[in-house]
């Protein structure tokens, strides 16, 4: 699989908004990076020691056949004990994305709406698949999701 620059994530319109490279309040990278996007929170967050959370990416996305998303911690996040769990964005899907945190730390950790909390890289896959998502989370809207 070949991962996508910024330059085709903006072109293929895999997610709106899809803004510059900015900072976000708490100076941490967000929008479009050098081969990614740092995704933000679409509610104010706090996370105590132990926690675990649900919540939603403020931007929405709408996957190609031929594109994967794959969700990962951000660092200068992570350092602070906030992970957020393997999410896999399919081939195929659309709708606004559920995140899954957790606090590993010490501290609270408290996030504002639109602050960055996790980067998603896009992957290019060998061809389009001939069996796009058509699950239970498709068109999935804003606010976080629990299980169905």
């Amino acid at each position: 699989m070949t991962v996508l620059s910024a330059q085709s994530i903006r072109e293929r319109q895999l997610l709106s908004p899809c803004l510059p490279a900015y900072k976000d309040a708490a100076g941490n990278s967000a929008g479009l990076g050098p081969c990614g996007y740092d995704l933000t929170v679409d509610q104010n967050v706090t996370l105590y020691p132990g926690s675990f959370m649900l919540v939603s990416a403020a931007e929405k996305f709408d996957l190609r056949r031929d594109v994967v998303g794959i969700v990962h911690d951000k660092s200068s996040l992570a350092r602070r004990g906030l992970a957020v769990q393997n999410t896999v964005a399919e081939p195929g899907w659309h709708g606004y994305l559920t995140l899954e945190l957790s606090n590993h730390g010490d501290d609270v950790i408290r996030l504002s709406r639109g602050d960055a909390v996790a980067q998603v890289i896009f992957h290019l896959l060998d061809r389009p698949t001939e069996q796009p998502y058509v699950g239970r989370y498709q068109g999935q809207g804003p606010g976080p999701q629990g299980a169905r």
